[in-house]
């Protein structure tokens, strides 16, 4: 039994038992990964897989057992291999990111400029996509990091480092009646028209959906999406009322936030979400660092390592912004004088 066996067995699993989307996976070919999975069955003396004809149908009770064993040894000869480039300190690698569409296009970039600043040779592959998604891939080892929000408490199991607070506002045509309230917006006022908001706001445990129930109200969602600009067009195009992030509700492109009651929903916070069996590259660290400088390094590490709170709070989105500015500025500062 050999790494190459176990990775082509859980690479099968994962690729739903077909054997040629592994084996574009893991850049081998079907007869290659096929015979690595003869191999792995001879060794251990049982089936892995149920066949119907010549194709894989289903995991045999001692494949799932397998599986979940084959996992946690594939994690850790990766947690091997990246304490060895640590250690040797490796400049090259390849870091994962998992986030929301939200959050990719709003946390990330000026973290992603300081990254590339500081190690041009470690290429950056973004996945983004909805909460559940995000996490899958945290936990099937497919991601080193994700970035997703909430207005609860962070994902158990998972080290939740804090980084920013946001609100969510009503967009709406400068034309809109509810542009031209003489008083903020109540839920009330939105529980009879159409909405345009994520597609995360169907689920019933949704904040959105909590809101409205609690208030014997029912939220009529016309449209949902998970990117906040095609919510953007789909309000210009007339299909509803759209509740954003405040990130993307500053634009001016003909639409207008007005001013809405307080906590007519709850806050949200976003967070980068670690493994805590995995061990993070020197440059997964250096990331994290440009998401979250409002706290210091070594506080940093003490939650990773030891799993000690962090001292402050998240601040929010604006007071974010303009740290992430002010620490990108003085990075510049520094490569520009050496």
């Amino acid at each position: 039994m050999t790494l190459t066996q176990l990775r082509s067995f859980v690479a099968i699993v994962e690729c739903g038992h077909n054997i040629t989307l592994a084996a574009r996976r893991l850049h081998a070919t079907q007869s290659g990964l096929s015979k690595q999975l003869g191999q792995l069955e001879n060794a251990l003396g049982f089936l892995l897989f149920t066949r119907r004809q010549r194709a894989l149908a289903a995991l045999t009770d001692e494949g799932r057992q397998v599986l979940a064993h084959a996992r946690r040894l594939l994690a850790e000869a990766g947690n091997i291999q990246a304490l060895a480039d640590n250690l040797r300190r490796e400049a090259q690698g390849l870091l994962r990111i998992a986030a929301t569409h939200t959050q990719a296009q709003h946390a990330l970039p000026p973290a992603l400029q300081a990254l590339k600043r500081d190690w041009p040779e470690v290429a950056v592959h973004v996945v983004p996509g909805g909460d559940a998604e995000s996490l899958r891939l945290l936990a099937e080892h497919h991601a080193d990091l994700a970035i997703l929000s909430g207005t609860g408490a962070p994902p158990a199991g998972l080290v939740a480092i804090p980084l920013y607070r946001w609100g969510r506002r009503v967009l709406v045509p400068a034309g809109h009646p509810l542009a031209a309230l003489p008083r903020p917006i109540g839920l009330r006022d939105l529980a009879g028209m159409p909405l345009v908001s994520y597609e995360s706001s169907r689920q019933p445990a949704s904040s959105l959906q909590r809101a409205f129930a609690a208030a014997d109200l029912r939220a009529d969602l016309a449209v949902t999406a998970r990117d906040g600009a095609l919510i953007r067009t789909y309000v210009h195009a007339g299909l509803g009322v759209g509740i954003v992030d405040e990130m993307g509700a500053d634009l001016d492109d003909g639409l207008v936030a007005p001013p809405v009651e307080d906590g007519l929903l709850p806050e949200c916070i976003t967070w980068v979400l670690l493994r805590r069996d995995r061990v993070l590259r020197d440059f997964g660290f250096a990331l994290v660092q440009a998401l979250a400088p409002h706290y210091a390094a070594v506080d940093l590490r003490r939650l990773l390592d030891h799993d000690q709170p962090l001292p402050i709070p998240a601040p929010d989105w604006r007071r974010w912004s303009r740290a992430t500015a002010t620490a990108g500025a003085a990075r510049m500062a520094v490569a520009e004088a050496e």
